[in-house]
């Protein structure tokens, strides 16, 4: 699309409808969630606005891209990712997913939502901030990711792992219909494997059937953590337990040596990791199984966070009720996002961005182009009053 100049006081819907066509239009959908197209022109976009810009790769074809402007404390870190989940049944689609449709004051497309609506106002702000002169105090980064529909290391978590970002100040652009988030659940993911004896299905006394341990194990683990998460809520959000994938078996007529499951736990901020594993092993351990059959592994998993509400917090909610002439209203978020790696850090950390979090995998995923211009707004007038703008010398940023 062509760059437009814009201002604040103008309806910015026209360029970040731009850019949000441009962007649903490359595919970059996980698996693999290949995003070197989508950063090329992510990166020749913001290299043009004057940004010190850098694509940065953790694994082949999982490109994320880094633009900078300012220089010095606060670092105010915006996050996009850019990875998309799969279109599932095409035949749900009634608007072609890799072109955005707009009908009825609504843009559907992959991705429109979750998070590309996110980083086409991102985007527009990147633009907003360079006609401006850039910050007048500390630097103002966006980072647009892959592998966080995975949950992998070689997006957002890789870019602190590096060190190319440090982040006093880090905004998400989840799907949080413009309300803020800035406490969420950790997540962990499990394994547990049952193995067996193989034998033939005609005379399965013969062996041992990992499935039928798997049973009793999942019985078992299943009755014990219903039990100890049913009270372990923080507000609405609370403790989960789920199991995700079952596998098992190489023929019916075979009597299965091998079975494992995948398991799901979310955690509330005052749970760990570490803790929550070694609940979910230790039940397992006791369901009375042997030993040997039965393994427990910890796939990958980080804490939730809450976020002490200073002046990123502060200054976005004045924003936000300056914008709608509302108060700032909070939400909790379902699943998790790319701040969890940042949980330690002792940082400001929120969601917040265009579009319901429920239009996220959902076939003719849509979002609002009322959502999408509020959100621009909102963090317009945030940016200038956490930073303020070079071109402005009246308008001062908080010290």
């Amino acid at each position: 699309m062509l760059l437009m100049s814009t201002h604040s006081n103008n309806d910015p819907a026209k360029v970040i409808l731009g850019f949000l066509e441009d962007l649903v239009r490359i595919p970059t959908v996980y698996p693999p969630g290949n995003t070197q197209a989508i950063s090329a022109y992510l990166h020749a976009t913001l290299a043009a606005l004057g940004y010190a810009t850098k694509t940065y790769a953790a694994a082949p074809g999982l490109d994320n891209v880094i633009a900078r402007m300012g220089a010095g404390r606060p670092s105010l870190v915006f996050n996009a990712h850019v990875d998309t989940v799969g279109t599932g049944d095409p035949t749900l689609w009634t608007h072609p997913p890799l072109e955005l449709s707009v009908k009825n004051g609504y843009c559907f497309g992959l991705g429109a939502a979750n998070c590309k609506g996110s980083a086409a106002v991102q985007l527009w702000l990147a633009a907003e901030l360079a006609r401006r002169g850039g910050p007048r105090r500390g630097e103002v980064v966006f980072t647009f990711v892959t592998d966080e529909e995975s949950l992998g290391q070689h997006g957002m978590y890789a870019l602190r792992e590096q060190g190319l970002i440090r982040p006093d100040m880090l905004l998400l652009g989840a799907p949080t219909a413009n309300a803020v988030i800035n406490a969420e659940r950790g997540v962990l993911w499990a394994q547990v494997t049952t193995t067996g004896r193989p034998a033939h299905a005609g005379a399965p006394e013969r062996g041992d059937n990992a499935i039928a341990r798997m049973m009793r194990v999942l019985q078992h683990l299943t009755a014990r953590m219903e039990v100890l998460l049913k009270d372990r809520t923080d507000g609405d959000m609370c403790s989960t337990f789920n199991i995700g994938q079952i596998n098992g078996g190489t023929n019916t007529n075979v009597v299965p040596a091998r079975c494992s499951v995948q398991i799901d736990r979310r955690l509330l901020p005052g749970e760990s990791v570490e803790e929550a594993f070694a609940e979910i092993e230790s039940i397992v351990r006791s369901a009375g199984e042997p030993r040997a059959a039965v393994c427990v592994e910890q796939l990958r998993g980080t804490d939730g966070f809450r976020s002490i509400a200073a002046e990123l917090v502060e200054s976005l909610c004045a924003a936000i009720t300056t914008v709608t002439g509302d108060p700032a209203s909070f939400a909790s978020a379902i699943g998790v996002s790319d701040g969890r790696y940042f949980a330690a850090d002792g940082i400001e950390i929120v969601n917040f961005g265009p579009g319901e979090g429920s239009e996220g995998h959902a076939s003719n995923e849509s979002v609002s182009i009322d959502s999408l211009r509020s959100s621009a707004m909102i963090l317009e007038r945030m940016v200038g009053a956490l930073m303020g703008y070079r071109d402005e010398p009246g308008h001062l940023p908080r010290d």
